[in-house]
């Protein structure tokens, strides 16, 4: 099966949202089954760089690790799952508009499931995510634009 694949316009600087998307602790503020997501070390996000996320996938809340493969300021970036039933692999991209002043988000996102999740990701991972990414870029949109855009 294909990826799942979104895009969204956004009044934005490419900067501001690559900062945004990449910083964790803000997964929960825009992704709707994300609900909650912690660094497992300090500093700054960087390639090899591990995240913990809990999930909600259909009425269970699912913990699962993450870590970035490659980040490219602020134009790309890419993570995958690395334990956990569900394992997802991300690419995002940032698209400058009207030199920079705006940009277009484009997030591509499929799953490899394990044990139990090798059933969950066609019957409910995949469904929930095809309705899920684009009500997720509408709320990157109004948290970064801000309630009144």
């Amino acid at each position: 099966m294909s990826a799942i694949r979104e895009s969204i316009d956004l009044d934005c600087t490419p900067e501001e949202v690559f900062a945004y998307i990449t910083t964790p602790s803000n997964l929960p503020e825009w992704q709707l089954s994300a609900v909650k997501a912690e660094r497992l070390e300090l500093g700054p996000v960087h390639p090899g760089s591990r995240v913990r996320v809990t999930r909600r996938i259909g009425t269970r809340e699912v913990p699962m690790t993450v870590e970035f493969d490659a980040l490219d300021p602020p134009h790309t970036w890419d993570l995958h799952g690395i334990e956990g039933p569900v394992r997802p692999r991300t690419h995002g991209s940032i698209e400058p508009l009207d030199e920079g002043r705006r940009c277009r988000v484009t997030i591509e996102v499929d799953f490899e499931g394990h044990g139990l999740g090798k059933v969950l990701v066609p019957l409910v991972v995949r469904p929930q995510v095809r309705k899920e990414l684009p009500r997720d870029e509408a709320l990157l949109k109004e948290r970064l634009e801000g309630a009144g855009a």
